[in-house]
């Protein structure tokens, strides 16, 4: 009986010393890449803002070429709702919205994923003109995890896992304009 407490009483130490910790942890994370595209600014931005065209770009639309996609509203614009359903766990459920938009510069998205696991995040895109005939994309992705959970941030690095994905798709974005 004198093991069975200090089991119990070292595990309960171990919980609540988790717990003190997490509040300590910070509950925000921000990656961020960004990528050299030689065309027009006004060119990258006009693709860009096509929420669709994420499809020819993003890495999670190539990790499941069968996954159901609806839209609503007009591409392009605030309100547009872009949303997909895969069976690949990796991909899940959600949908993206536009949600700002100043045009020429940057384009502001809402990020409701509903499965694996149900959360809110953001993400916006920038394009900025390095000359008349480049223009510098910049991909965020920023979100933030909720006390106790954000205890997860201290042995996952978003910054790795999110930057590689972004860091693909900025690569591919780049190809596919440069060729056009």
């Amino acid at each position: 009986m004198k093991i069975l407490k200090i089991v119990v009483f070292s595990l309960l130490g171990v919980i609540a010393l988790l717990l003190v910790t997490a509040i300590f942890v910070t509950k925000e994370y921000r990656v961020v890449r960004e990528v050299t595209i030689s065309k027009p600014n006004q060119v990258v931005f006009d693709y860009v803002k096509l929420l669709k065209n994420q499809n020819n770009y993003s890495k999670w639309a190539s990790v499941d070429p069968e996954m159901k996609k609806e839209f609503s509203g007009t591409d392009g614009t605030i309100g547009f709702v872009s949303a997909w359903d895969s069976k690949v766990k990796d991909v899940g459920k959600g949908e993206q919205e536009i949600v700002g938009m100043k045009e020429g510069e940057r384009i502001d998205y809402e990020l409701r994923f509903i499965l694996p696991m149900e959360s809110t995040d953001h993400a916006y895109m920038t394009t900025e003109a390095v000359t008349d005939g480049s223009a510098k994309v910049t991909w965020c992705f920023y979100g933030k995890i909720n006390y106790p959970t954000n205890l997860m941030l201290l042995f996952l690095n978003m910054d790795t896992m999110l930057g590689k994905d972004l860091e693909q798709g900025l690569n591919k974005l780049k190809t596919i304009l440069e060729q056009q």
